[in-house]
């Protein structure tokens, strides 16, 4: 057989239910290798074909989603018309979700690792793919940051597409510069700051309820694609009282920032996953 590779073809930017961490904002970069006996035209699979109909099956099973572990005994999934109701018992309390059922992706697996993810997507792909595919091999893999990064998940209820599901996230480093200078300290103290956090809007926050001694915050707006609603524990959110689109984080942060370091310039670059963000001074 021959083989046909494409390195970095899309990133996935996506939340998933995890039993210690409970929601987490995630980035994983895809490589692609395709397996197979060549064509007429002498290709295994035509590039462009490649970087256009796999990145946007990729794109649509698992990007700006919440990945839920359906084998996984601390999940519970029950639909009702288009609407899926999600249920999962993480360590520091109960996560619930309630999304159009193309906000999540019902994994058939204990956990969502790269290692538990990959072959399920392999199969959904191959299963689009020409005869003469024998074989797809994808490496899902995060960014090698190096300095300080946080994984957040948020929803924008404002937004056209897919960014109005209210459990997406991603892994995002951060860099700041006090007088033009960088510094790492400050980066690793905001890091800290949205460790595996959901940054919530206020005006999205339904209700704050105890159950069993902990506080829980209820966050739920109508958008384009329909109702969403998600349950969480105080101690996993963050609240700010603006929208969260990158732009604003960048502002808010550069912000805070600046009241701990007065009569300094600041500037700080907020990414959104891999390779794009914004920058904010002050």
């Amino acid at each position: 057989m021959q083989a046909l590779f494409v390195n970095k073809l899309t990133t996935l930017d996506f939340s998933y239910l995890c039993p210690e961490r409970g929601v987490v904002g995630e980035t994983w970069i895809v490589d692609v290798t395709l397996w197979g006996d060549l064509d007429e035209q002498g290709m295994v699979f035509d590039f462009g074909h490649v970087k256009k109909q796999i990145k946007a099956m990729l794109d649509i099973m698992a990007d700006h989603r919440l990945l839920v572990p359906c084998k996984s005994e601390m999940t519970s999934v029950s639909h009702e018309g288009n609407q899926l109701t999600v249920q999962f018992s993480a360590q520091s309390g109960l996560v619930s979700c309630v999304a159009p059922a193309q906000a999540l992706l019902l994994v058939d697996s204990e956990s969502i690792t790269p290692e538990l993810l990959t072959p399920f997507l392999e199969a959904a792909v191959l299963s689009e793919l020409p005869e003469n595919v024998q074989k797809v091999d994808l490496n899902l893999y995060p960014e090698d940051i190096g300095g300080a990064y946080y994984h957040y998940s948020h929803g924008l209820k404002k937004h056209d597409g897919d960014c109005q599901r209210i459990a997406h996230g991603h892994r995002s480093q951060i860099q700041v510069y006090v007088d033009e200078h960088r510094d790492q300290a400050l980066e690793a103290w905001w890091a800290a700051q949205w460790r595996d956090i959901y940054i919530g809007t206020r005006e999205d926050l339904l209700e704050t309820f105890r159950v069993d001694g902990t506080e829980y915050y209820r966050f739920g707006y109508q958008a384009n694609q329909g109702y969403f609603e998600l349950s969480l524990p105080v101690t996993q959110c963050y609240l700010i009282d603006t929208d969260s689109t990158v732009e604003l984080l960048a502002q808010y942060i550069v912000r805070r920032l600046a009241e701990q370091k007065p009569d300094r310039q600041i500037k700080v670059f907020a990414y959104e996953g891999l390779d794009k963000g914004a920058m904010a001074t002050v």
